[in-house]
C-alpha cells in the first residue's frame, strides 16, 4: 500500500528475491518506485464505496483529511498548513488532530480542527466545505482525496505520487508551486459556481476510475489467477 521509504530510487521489496508471490500495489507510482526485483507484480487501484453527491460548499473554507498531522508532518505536508491557511481558512479533519493549531501558531478562525468524527459525520462536513486540499507530499494516494471527489468536491493538491493521475484538469488544480495553490484556493473559495462545476467533474472522474466493482473483480481474478 505504501510509498517506499529511505533510499526511495533503490528500495527493495521485501519480496523482491521471491519470484512465488505476487506484490500487488495499489498505484501505478508505487509500482515504479518500488525495486520488486523478480517477485511478479500487478496493479489494483483503490476501490471505493460511493458515498453519494452530497456537496453543498455553502462555507467559503477548505477542507483538509489528514491522520496523527503532527507525528506525519512533513509527509502530509502539515507544515504547509499555516501558508495555507492565509489564503483561506481551512478545516482540518483526521485523527490525532487536536494540538495542530497549538504546534502551527494558526489562528483559530483560519485553522479548526474536527478530532476523529465517524466517518459518516466527516462525510456530511466535508462536503459544506467549499473545496478540498490535499497537501500529501508522499504517501499512496489517499482514500480520503477519493472520497471528496465523490463528495463532489473541487481539489488542490500537490502534484505529488499519484494525485496528478487521480485529479483531471477539470476537477481543480494540482501543482507543487505554493502560489499557484494559494491561488486556487481563493479562486474557488469566492466562486461558488465554478467550485460547483470542478467539483462535478472530479466526482465523475473518481466514479468512473475507483468504483468498487471494479476493485473487487480485480482481486477476484488475480486471487484466481494466482491460486489455479
Amino acid at each position: 500500500h505504501n510509498t517506499p521509504r529511505g533510499d526511495v530510487p533503490a528500495t527493495r521489496h521485501p519480496l523482491a528475491g521471491r519470484s512465488d508471490v505476487t506484490v500487488v500495489h495499489v498505484t501505478h507510482f508505487n509500482a515504479l518506485f518500488w525495486d520488486c526485483g523478480r517477485a511478479p507484480t500487478a496493479v489494483i487501484e483503490h476501490g471505493v464505496p460511493d458515498p453519494g453527491h452530497r456537496y453543498t460548499g455553502e462555507l467559503a473554507r477548505a477542507g483538509v483529511i489528514v491522520n496523527e498531522p503532527l507525528r506525519r508532518w512533513r509527509v502530509t505536508g502539515t507544515d504547509l498548513l499555516p501558508g495555507l491557511a492565509e489564503a483561506v481558512p481551512l478545516d482540518l479533519f483526521g485523527m490525532g488532530v487536536a494540538a495542530v493549531p497549538g504546534r502551527l501558531g494558526t489562528p483559530p478562525d483560519r485553522l479548526r480542527v474536527h478530532d476523529d468524527l465517524p466517518q459518516a459525520a466527516m462525510h456530511a462536513e466535508l462536503a459544506r466545505r467549499r473545496v478540498y486540499l490535499h497537501p500529501i507530499r508522499w504517501t499512496s494516494l489517499g482514500l480520503s482525496l477519493i472520497e471528496a471527489m465523490l463528495l463532489g468536491l473541487p481539489v488542490v493538491a500537490l502534484a505529488t505520487t499519484e494525485a496528478s493521475e487521480a485529479v483531471p484538469p477539470e476537477a481543480g488544480v494540482v501543482t507543487n508551486r505554493m502560489p499557484v495553490l494559494r491561488r486556487a484556493l481563493r479562486d474557488l473559495a469566492a466562486d461558488p459556481e465554478r467550485a460547483r462545476e470542478a467539483g462535478a467533474a472530479a466526482r465523475a472522474a473518481a466514479a468512473r476510475r475507483y468504483p468498487l466493482s471494479r476493485f473487487l473483480t480485480a482481486w477476484d481474478r488475480l486471487l484466481q489467477e494466482v491460486t489455479r
